[in-house]
């Protein structure tokens, strides 16, 4: 069979398990999340026996240590896939859930009902721990999941698939809720990207140039976020002891995410306090920092910013730093290089930070808190399938709710249109 057929096989396949998915109850949904939990963790020796192959693959490719690392399946990231799945099913099912009902003059009854999307393409990179959290949330919200992962995970995407296809079967769930891509030809993402009536929604898991790629080349609607360009602005009416953690936190934690701190916007009229321990901080964990003429008069050392530096997601211990005039230049900065992720500003003045609210355009606006706060998990949404920066239909973390969406249901009693 060539590729396009295999795609369009693997498409219907998922599409039927759609259609059968909206027969499930919570219950079953639940009971299936939880037993998958069971056998992953009964399993794990095959899942690193598996992940093995495809780690010796990834290093006979010359692929970087961070690539390999975000393949290995250790004992506990297993474990951590067995929770994520229990997690989502401890969490409510908003399949069903009525979010609204008014009455009209005719005496009918109109109302808006969550629903499950569809089937769900899900293309992502490296980490085959995408499998067994895309599935399960997917899943609870009632919806098919088509995945397609990358070639360097083939081996253990395709053992996480088994387990979970077989736990769905046994527990009377379609297999085709759960449709694995098993060619690690590039070519299917292309065909996938075409099957626009089967697929309804595609969801890119990975770097810029995969999102792009996506974006510019499918029929289908696609959740996305370019890249994370993250800003905090320590306000000069800050307490900066707190400024300074939040910043270090935003930046060094796990600076290889979409939410840590790329750019640091400093008021200057608390430059010269701020800085010089803030940036020794960061010196001494192991940060490259990139200044403005400002920041290296007070910070003498640090590499000349450029306007490219600004547009950059480094996803590593590097950092930007520019003194801003006040808070107006620090949102016009955050405005033409942010990339509407996440930004903080730190302050404790109410009417800045409520205009900093109100004014800066971004998935997640935050006060005097974290950027990698912006998550699924800690916003209390118990797991998300990826964060969206786009404005239509699901902004910031993706959790159950965003993986619905509403129809009308209309209550009558024999009422007609005059």
């Amino acid at each position: 069979m060539d590729i396009h057929g295999l795609v369009l096989q693997k498409a219907i396949e998922a599409r039927e398990g759609a259609r059968a998915l909206l027969k499930a109850t919570a219950a079953q949904k639940n009971r299936v999340l939880l037993r998958m939990a069971e056998a992953i963790v009964e399993k794990s020796d095959l899942l690193k026996r598996e992940n093995s192959k495809d780690i010796a693959f990834a290093k006979e490719k010359g692929l970087s240590t961070a690539l390999v690392d975000r393949l290995t399946l250790t004992d506990k990231r297993i474990k951590e896939m067995a929770d994520g799945l229990r997690d989502v099913a401890a969490l409510p099912d908003p399949v069903g859930e009525v979010t609204r009902m008014w009455q009209r003059p005719n005496g009918m009854t109109v109302g808006r009902m969550r629903v499950p999307i569809g089937v769900i393409g899900i293309i992502y990179e490296s980490r085959p721990n995408v499998t067994a959290d895309a599935t399960s949330l997917c899943l609870k919200a009632g919806n098919a999941v088509l995945l397609r992962g990358g070639s360097e995970a083939i081996n253990s995407n395709l053992a996480i698939v088994d387990i979970l296809r077989s736990v769905a079967s046994s527990e009377g769930i379609h297999e085709g809720a759960i449709t694995f891509i098993d060619t690690p030809d590039r070519e299917a993402v292309m065909e996938m990207l075409k099957l626009e009536g089967i697929v309804d929604l595609i969801i890119p898991r990975g770097g810029e140039g995969l999102i792009r790629a996506v974006t510019e080349n499918s029929r289908i609607p696609v959740l996305k976020h370019y890249k994370g360009v993250c800003h905090v602005f320590v306000d000069r009416d800050a307490d900066l002891r707190m400024a300074e953690d939040i910043c270090f936190n935003s930046k060094v934690q796990r600076p290889g995410t979409c939410n840590a701190m790329e750019t640091m916007l400093v008021d200057e009229a608390v430059a010269g306090e701020f800085l010089p321990a803030v940036l020794g901080r960061f010196k001494d964990a192991g940060v490259k920092i990139k200044g403005c003429g400002k920041t290296a008069a007070v910070f003498p050392g640090v590499e000349d910013v450029t306007d490219e530096d600004f547009h950059r997601e480094y996803l590593e211990l590097t950092l930007n730093v520019r003194v801003v005039r006040d808070m107006d230049e620090a949102m016009e900065h955050i405005a033409k290089y942010g990339s509407a992720h996440t930004d903080t500003i730190v302050t404790e003045n109410y009417h800045k930070a409520m205009r900093f609210l109100r004014e800066v355009d971004s998935s997640a606006v935050m006060i005097n808190a974290s950027t990698r706060l912006n998550d699924g998990g800690q916003f209390g949404l118990g797991a998300e399938i990826g964060i969206s920066t786009d404005k239509i239909h699901a902004r910031g973390p993706m959790g159950l709710e965003e993986l619905t969406c509403t129809k009308f249901i209309v209550l009558g009693s024999g009422q007609l249109r005059e």
